[in-house]
């Protein structure tokens, strides 16, 4: 209160009081950093003043809560509050259960009851919680507010394979941690049965580390020759399995004109592959066929036909003449005479 009382004291040059107004006009036009440094001066030189910034980050929930990814699926709320509980008192925390299973989700809430205790656990974000790498950081982030997000992502993490059974998360992390420090990482487990599924991933804070990981010519873990790559390499950007070997994609066959012949499956090692090829029709070289009516070398015009008659019968619409030619024969109608 001496402090407070001192300030209202000061006065300035030409004797009078400064108003909370014209300090807040003084305020408004200064950058975000210099307000920071403005309160962390005035927080460190006065106590008071420090409790009330204390007090006002800490009434936001948000600057209070963490979320926490990458738990093992048998893990329980009380060990999930008992592995933050040193950084400071929780005000709640509980990890998310499918409602289907009953088991953990992967994933939890931690929130502090001061935003002191955040901070202070924000500044080891990675954390052993039963033999895996768990990683916190604010709720009200996400994901975009780990570094996991950053663009270099592709270079920091690893896909592990081939792995024994016997290798757990712990013995995992011991042996990567050679090569630099470890963001997160875990062995892949089996939700219904905990049991190890042969991979892993591991994520390096620094690309210069995964690097060495992957150039590391020793590759033995557990008594066997494990994989270490890329993990983007490993799932493929594309989502998609690459063609098998000898199998040619469709967009690199040439296209001769033709028609397309409809696709067909070729079984190859046990494997169904649909293709299409083109394939051009051969030119028909038959014979023409034989002209059964053939115009006479001389030939007179009556009325509409071009020949000349050879029978007449006579009817009411006028004169049908027949022109035999073997076993055919054409009719022709002439006008009435």
């Amino acid at each position: 209160m001496e402090d407070l009382k001192k300030r209202k004291l000061e006065e300035t040059g030409n004797g009078e009081l400064i108003s909370k107004e014209d300090i807040r006009l003084l305020i408004e036009p200064l950058a975000k950093p210099q307000l920071v440094d403005l309160l962390a001066k005035l927080g460190s030189q006065y106590p008071s003043i420090a409790e009330e910034i204390k007090s006002i980050a800490s009434a936001d929930p948000a600057n209070r809560k963490l979320f926490v990814r990458g738990l093992a699926w048998n893990i329980t709320s009380e060990t999930l509050r008992a592995a933050f509980q040193e950084h400071g008192e929780i005000e709640e925390g509980a990890v998310i259960y499918d409602k289907v299973t009953g088991k953990s989700r992967g994933y939890g809430f931690i929130t502090y009851k001061h935003m002191e205790s955040a901070q202070n656990a924000l500044s080891a974000p990675s954390k052993l919680i039963e033999g895996r790498l768990a990683v916190c950081n604010l709720a009200c982030e996400g994901l975009s507010g780990t570094s996991s997000s950053a663009p270099d992502l592709t270079l920091r993490k690893l896909y592990i394979g081939s792995l024994s059974p016997e290798v757990t998360s712990e013995l995992l992390l011991s042996y990567f941690g050679k090569h630099g420090s470890i963001e997160e990482g875990s062995v892949a487990y089996d939700k219904d049965s905990n049991e190890s599924r042969g991979f892993g991933f591991v994520t390096y804070k620094t690309a210069e580390a995964a690097k060495k990981a992957i150039d590391d010519p020793e590759k033995t873990l557990g008594g066997r020759l494990i994989t270490v790559k890329y993990a983007d390499s490993h799932k493929g950007k594309s989502g998609q399995m690459p063609f098998p070997a000898g199998v040619v994609p469709m967009a690199a066959l040439p296209i001769t004109p033709g028609y397309m012949q409809p696709g067909k499956i070729r079984v190859n090692s046990g494997t169904a592959v649909g293709y299409t090829y083109p394939q051009t029709a051969a030119p028909y070289a038959a014979a023409p066929y034989p002209s059964l009516l053939t115009a006479p070398s001389s030939y007179t015009t009556q009325g509409q036909s071009p020949y000349n008659p050879v029978s007449v019968k006579k009817d009411q619409r006028g004169l049908l003449q027949t022109q035999s030619l073997g076993t055919n024969s054409y009719p022709y109608y002439y006008p009435k005479q």
